[in-house]
């Protein structure tokens, strides 16, 4: 059975937006939240959607994320608590988790078919959606590895109520749980933290994605992600580590230097669908990926971590949730910029054989803490 709704206190930002607060521990209070001492603040101007006929993609006009916070030193950071001399985005003195509606969105809550009046040829349409930050502690230094067990179950908890929340907003078509790490990355802040997109439209990646599945099982009958995992695990060469309800291994046709996906044995469309069992066991393999990550080059591996769930309203039946977890960084020295064959043709040219990035991860030494 699906677990239950995440233990959380729901607040109210100066200016409007919404904030939770998650906790580790079941029996702590949940009232008495400190409000928000800033002053309310004029609304973030909204983005535009506009769709590019060439791809039949939708492409996100945010000119007001230009000025968003970027890399500011440790004693500015918005995402630390409060404190009685300087107030953040989290009015909270400390905290386990936080999500929060980012101050500086792609997407913000609208009416998402509302055409802008123009040329066929150039349609455009508003930037309705959500967009979410996740704290994942209220320590500024650190990364998600490091953080307790019982930290890691809230966050996972946290990610799956999310999505559900979102999933019921008129607007969002599919929602987007992800983690960037690294200035090389593209981070803009230190702090360890995520967040969570609910698109107006369903990502180019899923599109493709899903039309591959389509055709497979008009063909085989059967769902492709089940068989990519068979196959991996039938030819082992690539899997970096299991748990009982989990796999870990680097694909077949890796685009990165090191990326690895971590499927459930279980076909579920999303975060909220996993039971208690899978929940506990994504905890220890995840950290254990991360790990080794950080220990394959000796040095903290920037990477982007994408939950790949189920569109909210079509194709619930085609999909399965996997995290695609991937890296720039090619050598200790190195990184993998996107050059012209890739940014030019989308064409990618991966500079580390799959199979040795696995046995390099396999290899990797680790101190995992056991999740309880």
């Amino acid at each position: 059975m699906p677990y239950t709704a995440a233990r959380y206190t729901a607040a109210r930002m100066a200016d409007g937006r919404d904030l939770f607060y998650y906790y580790d521990d079941a029996a702590v209070p949940v009232e008495g939240v400190p409000p928000d001492s800033r002053e309310a603040t004029t609304p973030t101007p909204a983005s535009e959607l506009r769709y590019d006929v060439l791809l039949d993609e939708w492409v996100v006009i945010a000119a007001h994320r230009q000025s968003r916070t970027h890399l500011p030193a440790s004693d500015e950071c918005p995402l630390c608590p409060s404190t009685a001399e300087r107030a953040t985005e989290i009015p909270a003195s400390a905290y386990d988790v936080v999500v929060f509606q980012n101050r500086f969105p792609s997407f913000a809550p609208g009416d998402s078919l509302t055409q802008i009046p123009g040329d066929d040829l150039l349609r455009r349409r508003p930037g309705a959606g959500r967009c979410e930050v996740v704290c994942f502690t209220s320590d500024h230094t650190g990364s998600f590895c490091e953080l307790p067990p019982e930290r890691v179950r809230t966050i996972v908890q946290a990610w799956a109520d999310r999505t559900a929340a979102l999933g019921r907003e008129p607007d969002v078509e599919q929602v987007f749980v992800f983690e960037n790490r690294g200035s090389e990355i593209g981070t803009t802040l230190h702090h360890p933290h995520g967040q969570i997109y609910g698109y107006p439209f369903i990502t180019p990646r899923t599109r493709t994605m899903f039309a591959a599945a389509r055709r497979h099982l008009s063909r085989t009958g059967r769902n492709l992600f089940s068989d990519v995992l068979a196959a991996e695990i039938r030819a082992d060469v690539r899997v970096v580590t299991r748990g009982v309800h989990w796999t870990a291994f680097v694909p077949a046709a890796a685009r990165w230097p090191f990326e690895v996906h971590i499927y459930p044995h279980r076909q579920v469309p999303d975060l909220p669908s996993l039971n208690e069992a899978e929940r506990r066991d994504l905890c220890r393999v995840y950290v254990d990926v991360l790990h080794r990550l950080d220990a394959v080059l000796g040095m903290p591996m920037p990477y982007v971590a994408a939950w790949h769930q189920a569109p909210v309203r079509v194709d619930r039946d085609l999909a399965y949730l996997h995290l695609q977890l991937f890296s720039i960084r090619r050598a200790a020295n190195k990184l993998k910029h996107l050059a012209g064959s890739e940014a030019g043709m989308g064409a990618f040219i991966n500079d580390i054989a799959p199979e040795h990035a696995a046995r390099m991860l396999r290899k990797a030494h680790i101190l995992v803490e056991t999740v309880a």
